[in-house]
C-alpha cells in the first residue's frame, strides 16, 4: 500500500512538472512581427555611468547615447536660481565640505554664487560610483573635474541644442516656499525659448496652476491612471515594479505613453521592450543603446515545441531508471 501512494504522488507531480510549461507566459513569447517598437532610453540624471549626475557633462554624454529625454531633478537657491540637484544636502556629489566647512549643507541655503564655487564632478572620480569610471579616458577624466552645479537654464539651453527633452521633479515637495519654487521654474522654463513640448513636467504640486500657465508643457503622472480620471492621462512614469505586463499593453493600446525607472539590465529591458512600453529611465544607455533585439524571443509554436521535446526526453529516460532498477 505504501509503494502505490508514492507511486501516486509520484505520477501526480511529474504530470503537474510536464503541464506547468502550458501556464508559464512571458512577454517575449510571441512572433517576430509582433513585437513592439524599441522603447526610447531616458537618461537617469544624464548618463550616471559615464559622467556626475546632473551635470552638463552627463547630458551630453546622454545624448552620445541617443537618448530622447534627459531626466533630471531641480531646486531653487536661496536667491532665486533654479538648479540641477538631487539630494538636500551638497556633500554626496560636491566638495562643500572643503569650501565652506563651517556652513550647513542644504542645497536650497545657498545662493547661485556660492553654488557655482563647488566642484561638483571630482567626487565621481574619488568614490567611484560605477566600475564604468574605470574605463574613462584622460580627457573625460579632465573634463569631470571642471563640471559645477549647471542652472536649469543652462540645461535647457543644452537640452534645446540637442534636440532632446527634458523631464525633472522638482525638490523638496514639502517645504512652505513651494509654489514660489514652481513660479520660479516655469518662469525660467518659458523664458528659455525651448520648445513647451520639449519639457515634461513631473511635480504634482500646483499641476493646475501650470497647466494654466503653460499648456504645452507635457504633463507627466507618478501614479495609474483612476477609473473616474476627469481627464485622460497622457503621459505615466512608474517603478518597473508597479506595471504589469497585460497593464502596459493596455495603456499603449489606449495611446498612454508609459515610462517605468530604472531599467539597467539588458534581461529586464528586453522583458519590457517585448511588453510594450514606450520608455525607459536608465543609468546605463550605453548598454542598451547597443541592443538591436530583446534578447530572446520565441514564438508560441517553438516555445512550445521546445517543452514537447524535453517531455518526451525526460519521460523516456524515467522509463528507461524504472526498466534498469526493475
Amino acid at each position: 500500500g505504501l509503494r502505490v501512494f508514492l507511486l501516486l504522488v509520484y505520477c501526480a507531480t511529474m504530470i503537474a512538472l510536464y503541464l506547468a510549461p502550458l501556464g508559464i507566459t512571458s512577454p517575449c513569447i510571441m512572433e517576430e512581427n509582433q513585437l513592439p517598437p524599441k522603447p526610447a532610453l531616458v537618461g537617469h540624471r544624464g548618463a550616471p555611468m559615464l559622467a556626475p549626475e546632473n551635470t552638463l557633462m552627463s547630458l551630453h554624454k546622454a545624448v552620445e547615447c541617443d537618448v530622447q529625454v534627459f531626466e533630471t531633478d531641480v531646486m531653487v537657491s536661496a536667491d532665486g536660481v533654479p538648479f540641477l540637484m538631487h539630494d538636500e544636502e551638497l556633500t554626496r556629489t560636491t566638495n562643500v565640505q572643503a569650501v565652506f566647512p563651517d556652513r550647513a549643507a542644504q542645497s536650497i541655503a545657498f545662493n547661485w554664487t556660492d553654488l557655482q564655487q563647488l566642484d561638483a564632478g571630482s567626487w565621481f572620480l574619488e568614490r567611484r560610483p560605477f566600475p564604468t569610471v574605470e574605463s574613462l579616458s584622460p580627457g573625460d577624466r579632465n573634463e569631470t573635474t571642471k563640471q559645477r552645479i549647471p542652472s536649469l537654464e543652462q540645461a535647457l539651453e543644452a537640452a534645446k541644442q540637442s534636440n532632446i527633452s527634458i523631464m525633472f521633479d522638482l525638490r523638496p515637495e514639502n517645504h512652505s516656499d513651494y509654489q514660489t519654487f514652481v513660479n520660479v521654474t516655469l518662469g525660467v522654463i518659458l523664458q528659455s525659448g525651448i520648445p513647451l513640448q520639449q519639457v515634461l513636467w513631473l511635480p504634482d504640486g500646483f499641476r493646475e496652476d501650470v497647466k494654466q500657465q503653460a499648456p504645452d508643457v507635457q504633463q507627466v503622472y507618478g501614479r495609474k491612471r483612476l477609473k473616474n480620471e476627469k481627464e485622460p492621462l497622457l503621459h505615466v512614469n512608474l517603478p518597473y515594479q508597479d506595471m504589469s505586463s497585460e497593464e502596459i499593453r493596455q495603456y499603449r493600446q489606449d495611446n498612454i505613453s508609459v515610462n517605468l525607472y530604472v531599467v539597467n539590465q539588458p534581461w529586464l529591458f528586453s522583458v519590457l521592450w517585448c511588453s510594450g512600453v514606450s520608455s525607459v529611465t536608465t543609468n546605463a544607455c550605453q548598454v542598451l543603446k547597443e541592443m538591436k533585439h530583446p534578447i530572446w524571443l520565441l514564438p508560441s509554436s517553438t516555445y512550445l515545441m521546445i517543452w514537447v521535446v524535453v517531455d518526451c526526453v525526460s519521460f523516456l529516460i524515467i522509463i528507461w531508471a524504472f526498466v534498469l532498477l526493475k
